[in-house]
């Protein structure tokens, strides 16, 4: 008997804590998705390379009150600013520009992550069902301040 509570304890102490999962979507089905039930778009951009980027991953985007809000109130799209695949977003495809060897950055990213003529990481930027930019943030964003932005946004 000891054994089996010990291993049913550790099986709970194994699994991460909640079991909440951040729903992602592509521009795609963000765009289809806000036409039957139309709700502002969330879009992370970050590079795989940013240390803040994987940080806010790590940390702000596994908050629990986070990941329901996001889930409930907005369509969460991540947007790699290297990504070389063309994305088809608000009637327009966006693609990869190289701007040197092995170094480029995506026109999506540019459009939505350019402030005071320059492109940061991480970006948070928050969309309109209209796709016009609601709010645009250019660093870390610890859980609590997301968690105020989110609830005066939504």
């Amino acid at each position: 008997m000891k054994k089996l509570v010990f291993i049913v304890l550790f099986f709970f102490w194994a699994i991460p804590s909640g079991f909440a999962q951040l729903k992602t979507h592509t521009f795609e089905e963000a765009e289809q998705l806000s036409k039957e039930n139309p709700k502002p778009i969330i879009v992370f951009i970050h590079t795989n390379w940013c240390k803040y980027c994987k940080l806010m991953e790590n940390s702000t985007f596994k908050n629990p009150e986070i990941i329901s809000i996001l889930n409930d109130s907005f369509y969460f799209v991540t947007l790699d600013a290297e990504d070389k695949k063309d994305i088809t977003f608000n009637k327009h495809t966006f693609q990869y520009k190289p701007t040197g060897t092995n170094t480029g950055i995506h026109e999506l990213a540019t459009a939505l992550a350019t402030s005071n003529n320059q492109v940061t990481y991480p970006t948070l930027t928050i969309l309109d069902p209209d796709y016009s930019i609601l709010f645009q943030q250019a660093s870390y964003l610890k859980a609590q301040d997301l968690l105020e932005i989110l609830e005066k946004i939504k």
